[in-house]
């Protein structure tokens, strides 16, 4: 099997991060020091992984401008451009739009993880699954954490290691890893990806994990600014 890929969401307009969001995308604004995306990236390299794609709509240009092609860190960065900022397609079709560079194979899973979090998550948990899926045990792994203060009314819950759309006692760290197959023939249009995977789940295709360490979800400029 091919080694995974990543697919980092720099699309969003990051409304809630105005004024800042206004000049830089949200995932490159820095949080204690260091741009947010970076620390997914970093995270992501211990964990072996070695290609990855961005997805850009907002001031898209500034991601290769910043970041480059990754030859520097040893890594391969490519992008997926879906336009201006009135045209990102959220994520399910983002994802659509990126799956050729995700699994050029069609059959090797992939890692999806949001640019504007900060965690101590393993992502070798995630690599570690990617047989699985391959094998169809699965078709999707998600990374489940408590839910925070600003979003207490939760995604889904957690059962028997299967995601369950209710109670929704947990909340989606958005961090999973995908098979490919649940994606072909989705038309790269705005679609969000909640609706496809509670499909899946209730379908018992889904698989997860509850994670309680560090998950900071840095959503406006407060909290960007907090230890």
């Amino acid at each position: 099997m091919n080694s995974v890929r990543a697919l980092i969401l720099g699309a969003g307009r990051g409304k809630r991060m105005r004024p800042l969001s206004d000049s830089t995308p949200k995932p490159l604004l820095r949080f204690q020091g260091k741009r947010m995306i970076d620390w997914q990236i970093d995270a992501l390299i211990r964990a072996g992984v070695r290609d990855f794609v961005v997805n850009t709509a907002h001031l898209a240009d500034q991601f290769p401008a910043q970041l480059g092609d990754g030859h520097e860190r040893g890594i391969t960065i490519r992008y997926s451009k879906e336009g201006n900022s009135e045209e990102a397609l959220e994520t399910l079709g983002g994802i659509a739009k990126a799956l050729p560079l995700l699994s050029p194979d069609g059959v090797t899973p992939f890692i999806v993880a949001a640019g504007d979090i900060v965690t101590e998550f393993d992502y070798s948990r995630l690599t570690a699954r990617a047989d699985a899926l391959t094998k169809g045990d699965a078709d999707a792994h998600l990374v489940l954490v408590p839910n925070p203060a600003f979003h207490a009314a939760g995604d889904m819950a957690l059962e028997n290691g299967l995601v369950r759309r209710a109670p929704q006692a947990l909340t989606f760290s958005s961090i999973g890893i995908y098979s490919p197959r649940i994606f072909k023939g989705v038309p790269a249009v705005r679609a969000k990806l909640f609706p496809w995977l509670y499909h899946f789940a209730d379908l018992g295709r889904v698989t997860g994990e509850l994670f309680t360490g560090k998950w900071r979800n840095i959503g406006t400029p407060e909290q960007l600014n907090e230890p």
